[in-house]
């Protein structure tokens, strides 16, 4: 059975260490890469679960962590979901659903009526995971990636 642990700044290692793990495994997926996050040390950690407002989650199966997410606050009611990632040894166990679906629980508690992400192009299984959840392409672009020019997409969610 999965378990699902909400972190503190206290947590920042076990934080590190599946960011870390996401990173290596799946750098096709993410906008940070895995040299960004090997300098700082333990105060960039617990500054990144500090900040205000925000849901970080850790997935736990069997005591190991293998999965995770988190919720950030955007502006207004707007909150925005970030940083999910499953291990590949844990896929098709539903983790992925049960982040989301715990991310939206907390945005909702909090007041929001729009929960958003970006994805990069080319990650097709988090997409169908997102459209699962009432995600859509809104037709907006996000950063745009500088070693190879591509913009992430922006996918929302009304709460309502």
């Amino acid at each position: 059975m999965v378990r699902l642990r909400v972190l503190t700044t206290d947590d920042w290692p076990l934080w590190r260490d599946v960011r870390l793990a996401a990173l290596t495994e799946a750098p096709h997926s993410f906008k940070s890469r895995l040299g960004d996050w090997h300098h700082g040390g333990e105060d960039r950690w617990r500054a990144r679960l500090a900040v205000p407002g925000s849901h970080n989650l850790v997935a736990l199966l069997r005591g190991r962590t293998v999965g995770m997410a988190c919720g950030l606050p955007v502006d207004g009611d707007t909150r925005e979901l970030r940083s999910v990632w499953v291990s590949p040894e844990a896929r098709g166990r539903g983790v992925g659903d049960l982040l989301v679906t715990t991310v939206e629980e907390w945005a909702r508690r909090t007041g929001a009526t729009t929960l958003r992400l970006t994805v990069l192009p080319g990650n097709e299984p988090a997409v169908t995971l997102y459209r699962r959840h009432g995600f859509d392409f809104s037709g907006e672009l996000g950063d745009l990636l500088p070693e190879d020019g591509v913009r992430e997409r922006l996918m929302t969610r009304s709460l309502r």
